[in-house]
C-alpha cells in the first residue's frame, strides 16, 4: 500500500508543492503592491508642499548668481576692450570697420553715456555707484531671470564706467571714460554704455509685461 501510495501521490506532488508556492505569492503581490502605493502615498500627499518651500531659496540663489555672471561677463568685456584700445588705438588713426557708418576711434570722455554733461564728472561717478549699491541690494529679493540678466548688464556696465572715473587720468572720481565705438552721426561710446542702454531696456519691457524682480506678474 505504501508503495501504491507513493506511485499514486508522486504526480499530485508537484502540482500540490505549486500550488503552496503560488499562494504566498499572490498573498504577498498585493502586500508588495499595498507597500509601493504606501510609499508613493506621502509624495503625492499633502506633505509635499513641505520640501518645496525650501526650494525657492536656492532658485533665488541661482537668479543672483546669474546676475553676477552677467555682470561679471559685461564688466570684463568692457575692461579688456578699453585696455586693447588704449595699447592700440589711442594717438592713432581711426579705424574703418564699415566704411564711414562705424569705426573705431579712441576718445577720453568725461561726461555721461554717450558724451552728454562733461561738466558733472563727479556727479555721474555718484550715480553709477548709486546704481550699483540699489542693484546689490535688490538683488537679495531677485527670483526672475529676466530681471537677473537686466540687472547684471546694468551692473557690469556701471561697474565699467565707474573703474574709468576712479583709476583713469585727471585723478580719483573724475577720471575720463574711454570711448572708441564711434558710429556715423553719432556719439561714441563703449561696451559698458552698451550694456546700460540693453539693460535699461530690458527693465522697460519687463515693467510693461507686468514682471517685478521677485518673480510676480501683476497686471494694471
Amino acid at each position: 500500500m505504501a508503495e501504491a501510495e507513493r506511485i499514486i501521490g508522486m504526480p499530485g506532488t508537484p502540482d500540490a508543492a505549486r500550488a503552496e508556492q503560488e499562494r504566498p505569492g499572490d498573498d504577498a503581490a498585493p502586500q508588495e503592491r499595498s507597500g509601493a502605493e504606501a510609499a508613493q502615498t506621502p509624495a503625492d500627499g499633502p506633505g509635499t508642499d513641505e520640501p518645496d518651500a525650501p526650494a525657492e531659496r536656492p532658485r533665488g540663489k541661482r537668479r543672483i548668481a546669474v546676475l553676477f555672471a552677467v555682470a561679471g561677463f559685461a564688466y570684463a568685456l568692457d575692461l579688456i576692450s578699453k585696455m586693447i584700445v588704449v595699447a592700440k588705438l589711442e594717438h592713432h588713426e581711426p579705424i574703418e570697420v564699415i566704411g564711414d557708418w562705424l569705426r573705431f576711434e579712441a576718445i577720453r570722455n568725461a561726461g555721461a553715456a554717450f558724451g552728454f554733461g562733461e561738466a558733472f564728472t563727479v556727479i555721474f561717478t555718484v550715480i553709477a555707484a548709486a546704481v550699483i549699491v540699489v542693484i546689490a541690494r535688490l538683488a537679495r529679493k531677485l527670483y526672475s531671470l529676466p530681471w537677473a540678466i537686466a540687472l547684471g548688464l546694468l551692473l557690469g556696465g556701471a561697474l565699467g564706467n565707474l573703474t574709468d572715473r576712479i583709476f583713469r587720468s585727471p585723478g580719483v572720481f573724475e577720471g575720463a571714460v574711454v570711448d572708441f565705438i564711434a558710429p556715423k552721426h553719432f556719439a561714441v561710446f563703449n561696451l559698458a554704455d552698451s550694456a546700460i542702454v540693453c539693460g535699461g531696456i530690458l527693465i522697460v519691457l519687463l515693467s510693461f509685461k507686468g514682471l517685478d524682480p521677485d518673480g510676480t506678474v501683476h497686471k494694471d
